[in-house]
């Protein structure tokens, strides 16, 4: 299975200042992910042409399964985060991860029946001061929603914010995530043209076995955006017991468990 993150910026290059929201689906069909996590995603808003970013998404990339949350509103429209899934959500919830008087931050999470079983997703942007990150973090992993979809395979990834790597070792480290985007020197994300900054993470818990994860460096990624997106190749550890009496056959016995 392939996930792809993407901070896209509204679809306003980072270098030249254009909205150009056809670079951004070059950029990510050129991926074929199976799931979308996208942030700073317009919808209705005048520097963006007034487009619907959600619907235009989700009909390019032919992904019938659509979740958006609208954080930040603007005079016209306004922007957040989106998932497109080739596969149903199950369960899908939104929080927001607003703290005080700061801009309001959000955090998708959803349930989602892949071929390997139910994956716990959760897509986030977060806030630019490191208390703020810490506080957001926590709020996520305590939220009584998380808790309850933690009990599948789970994976978090999205637009932390975190120039420093703060995060991988302070409220995830405590509650058993592992931090698969490291070492930072591999994983620099902005700004596209020059990265400096690897500011797009994923964590995942023990129900994953991730095969490869990158961030997508081309001459396209630097121009089409101001992040660089981040691409993961993942598996379950352990196939469900669905699959397996499928793999076996409808009505055959499962094989016995030797000792």
């Amino acid at each position: 299975m392939r996930l792809l993150s993407y901070n896209i910026h509204k679809g306003i290059g980072g270098r030249d200042r254009r909205y150009r929201l056809e670079r951004i689906c070059e950029v990510i069909e050129e991926q074929n992910p199976d799931l979308v996590c996208l942030q700073e995603v317009d919808t209705n808003a005048r520097r963006s042409k007034f487009h619907d970013q959600p619907e235009l998404f989700a009909k390019y990339f032919s992904l019938d399964h659509k979740l958006f949350q609208l954080n930040v509103k603007l005079k016209a429209g306004g922007y957040g985060n989106l998932v497109l899934s080739r596969w149903k959500f199950q369960e899908t919830e939104q929080i927001s991860l607003k703290l005080n008087q700061k801009k309001n931050r959000g955090a998708q999470m959803c349930v989602v029946d892949t071929p390997e079983g139910k994956l716990h997703l959760v897509n986030w942007h977060l806030g630019l001061a490191e208390k703020e990150r810490i506080w957001q973090a926590r709020k996520l992993l305590m939220h009584t929603s998380f808790k309850k979809y933690a009990e599948h395979p789970t994976l978090i990834i999205g637009d932390t914010n975190d120039w420093r790597n703060n995060l991988a070792n302070g409220p995830f480290a405590h509650q058993g995530f592992r931090h698969i985007t490291r070492p930072a020197s591999k994983f620099r994300s902005f700004p596209a043209y020059m990265p400096m900054g690897s500011l797009d993470k994923l964590f995942v818990n023990h129900g994953l076995k991730i095969k490869h994860t990158h961030m997508v460096r081309s001459l396209k990624t630097r121009d089409a955006s101001d992040h660089l997106p981040l691409v993961v190749d993942f598996h379950f550890r352990s196939p469900t017991m669905s699959l397996l009496e499928k793999e076996i056959g409808e009505g055959d016995p499962l094989p016995e468990k030797s000792e």
